[in-house]
């Protein structure tokens, strides 16, 4: 299993101490390992959490999980889920656990975190030209024959400051050429002549090797099905054209890689046309966001949407928060804010009232707002909602929603919390 080496300090993560560092946990809890705490399987609701308070549903998570494991399987696909989606080695391991190759990572302090927890196949969906963090990667490599590591380039200058700052390394870096999604799009180089000319360069080092072509056809300009096959068309030409060209010599295996959370049912279709190359080829996707999904964006241009009969992946955060004003009709506020929601896409989506126990679809209420530490509701004519209910909300972007907890409860469906995620931003 990938993550073996990180067993140790996976475990030691429910060594450490519940205190004020981590918001919404029961106030009576301080003290307390996370181990011990996760034993007592509290009740989300009424055994002592405060609010605001994120949770995972364990059921849905689970149902994520399995979800694009058995997606990627179907379409003979090597998944590497992008970890910046939650920053959470314990959700690493779950997603190694459910077939993945391994972890894609965005810069070093984030492969730091995974190395810490025993990730041994990483993808950096960038460029490195950092030279601390390279050489902090070529020792890694170093000391253990069986860390995998791969990585971006998109320029002959960044060829030539990885060089510089390997110089004297014993096991090369291995990296792919990122072909550009478009004019004006993201990172990545321009042109397949411009390609060549960065393989050129990976050629002439000693340090670096090409091991396969890569990017990210999210960043297609007005993406529709049809410009975003045709530039995986383009990202598989590349592969073909760099193969015949002798370039993948001193590679076991060739790497065509792309995949974000919007299009990886075109990903499936466009590698699917892979031919047989010189070389067994890794078709690696790397979707991050479905772990979570949302009740937002992604749920609005999830592939799933387009291909209903390949499943659905569910919506597994809920954040709640408590009325604390009612100071008209119209108008309530609640106590969580832009510390403790995405904003960024959407602003969270008012889904259900707890009262006494009973829960109850939240009709008649609306967010129109976010406030440092509250949230602005709107309330329908009738709408029943008083201070110190419980307001549960769905909220949009995985990406910033991890972001602002650090131990987020897992919770099942009738509010027993069974284990505790630990984020690492």
């Amino acid at each position: 299993m990938t993550l073996v080496p990180g067993t140790e300090a996976l475990a030691r993560l429910a060594e450490e101490r519940v205190d004020h560092r981590f918001k919404g946990l029961p106030p009576d809890a301080g003290g307390l390992t996370v181990g011990e705490l996760a034993a007592q399987r509290r009740n989300l609701f009424s055994d002592g959490f405060a609010t605001p308070v994120l949770a995972l549903s364990a059921e849905r998570l689970e149902h994520n999980l399995a979800l694009m494991e058995t997606y990627a399987e179907r379409h003979g696909l090597a998944f590497a889920p992008h970890g910046k989606t939650s920053m959470a080695p314990q959700l690493f391991q779950r997603q190694v656990e459910h077939g993945a190759w391994g972890i894609t990572l965005a810069v070093p302090h984030q492969v730091r975190v995974a190395r810490a927890f025993g990730t041994r196949r990483v993808f950096l969906a960038n460029e490195l030209v950092d030279a601390p963090a390279l050489r902090w990667i070529a020792a890694e490599l170093e000391r253990d024959a069986d860390f995998r590591f791969v990585c971006y380039v998109d320029s002959v200058r960044g060829v030539g400051l990885m060089d510089a700052a390997l110089k004297g390394t014993s096991r090369p870096v291995d990296v792919v050429v990122e072909l550009a999604a478009g004019e004006g799009a993201r990172t990545g180089v321009r042109t397949e002549a411009e390609c060549a000319a960065v393989a050129d360069a990976v050629a002439g080092t000693e340090t670096l090797r090409l091991v396969g072509v890569a990017g990210y056809e999210g960043e297609v300009p007005e993406a529709d099905p049809d410009r975003v096959h045709a530039y995986l068309r383009r990202l598989v030409a590349l592969a073909v054209e760099f193969d015949a060209a002798g370039r993948f010599a001193g590679s076991d295996e060739i790497v065509v890689s792309a995949g974000g959370s919007a299009w990886f049912d075109a990903v499936a279709d466009v590698f699917a046309t892979v031919p047989e190359l010189s070389r067994p080829a890794l078709k690696l996707l790397r979707s991050g966001a479905y772990v979570s999904h949302d009740d937002g964006h992604y749920r609005e241009i999830t592939p799933f949407n387009r291909v209903p009969g390949e499943g659905a992946l569910e919506p597994a955060f809920r954040l709640w928060a408590q009325v604390v004003s009612r100071p008209s009709p119209e108008q309530a506020f609640a106590n969580a804010g832009k510390r403790d929601a995405a904003y960024d896409l959407h602003l969270p989506f008012a889904q259900v009232v707890r009262r006494d126990g009973t829960e109850r679809p939240a009709t008649g209420i609306e967010v129109t707002g976010l406030s440092d530490q509250h949230t602005w509701l709107r309330t329908a004519p009738g709408a029943d909602l008083e201070v110190g209910d419980w307001v549960g909300l769905g909220l949009s972007h995985p990406c910033t929603s991890f972001d602002k907890w650090q131990l987020i409860p897992v919770a099942e469906a009738d509010g027993t919390v069974v284990d505790y995620i630990r984020t690492y931003f």
